[in-house]
């Protein structure tokens, strides 16, 4: 039963998210039309999400034909304006204020009314970006965590003028997608970032200050804290670019210095050593492909 109404979703952002998404909504049976604003990059990443779905298949974590069938439903779209043909817009495009708020505006040129507007933003209030649109009551935020098809949270975020019917359509869609709904406060990082930040943080200043190795401080989480991932190597998955991004947003709304981020990680930004879709991080990965 389709509780939340939603049938067909516009996922602007073709990356690690916003693939991501785009994977578990053609899979949950939404009709969905991938987007981003580099050229050649949502055929990439369809591409790769039909081999995942494959994949998926033939490991036995779909049934028989459950993965074309997916696959049919996804589509890569060249254009913004295709986002007026559907019931629901996720935004999973780069974690910077102006460059969402800009998409945000030509997204209320382009889409009529009834069509709902949610951000899969880890940081930035929802109340800010809602602000650059004409239907505040019809915008929240829908925080999906990596990898988005293995994952099963999502943080679902009101603004303060999110209406209640868009919170219980966006809260079934969540479940109608396999997801488990957590609600938070429109708050810089919501629940997720205001507990991981500063854990990130701290496991970097013990690198910098010499009091372990990368290797060291990951394995006192992964063995001590039967945590999956240490600290370093989940701040080389997430990105450290888009670690600092989020550590900057929370400083600058909390004015609270357990957010500053690491000198450490500002200068691993500034070598261009993003983690793994770099090769190197805190961890060198150029071995291991």
């Amino acid at each position: 039963m389709n509780e939340s109404g939603i049938r067909s979703v516009f996922v602007a952002g073709a990356g690690l998210m916003g693939s991501g998404i785009a994977q578990t909504a053609a899979a949950s049976g939404l009709e969905v039309r991938l987007y981003d604003s580099v050229a050649g990059a949502a055929p990439a990443a369809t591409a790769r999400i039909v081999e995942r779905l494959q994949r998926a298949e033939q490991q036995g974590k779909m049934g028989t034909g459950q993965a074309a069938q997916a696959s049919s439903r996804l589509l890569a779209v060249a254009g913004a304006g295709d986002a007026a043909a559907v019931d629901l817009v996720i935004e999973a495009i780069s974690e910077q204020l102006e460059v969402k708020l800009a998409f945000w505006e030509e997204m209320e040129r382009h889409c009529p009314d009834q069509v709902v507007f949610t951000s899969n933003t880890s940081s930035i209030p929802i109340t800010r970006l809602a602000a650059a649109t004409q239907r505040p009551e019809r915008f929240m935020g829908m925080h999906f965590y990596s990898p988005v098809p293995v994952m099963e949270l999502v943080e679902l975020v009101r603004g303060l003028l999110t209406s209640e019917e868009t919170y219980r359509r966006i809260e079934a869609l969540a479940g109608e997608m396999g997801k488990v709904p957590v609600g938070s406060a429109d708050t810089p990082g919501f629940i997720g970032n205001r507990i991981l930040i500063p854990f990130l943080n701290e496991a970097m200043q013990a690198l910098q200050e010499g009091v372990g190795s990368a290797a060291d401080i990951d394995q006192v989480a992964k063995l001590g804290f039967r945590h999956p991932m240490g600290p370093l190597e989940l701040a080389d998955f997430i990105g450290l670019d888009v670690i600092l991004g989020i550590c900057r947003v929370m400083h600058q709304g909390l004015h609270d210095s357990r957010y500053a981020p690491s000198p450490l990680l500002e200068r691993m930004v500034e070598a261009g050593r993003l983690g793994r879709k770099t090769g190197r991080g805190f961890h060198d990965y150029t071995k291991r492909q």
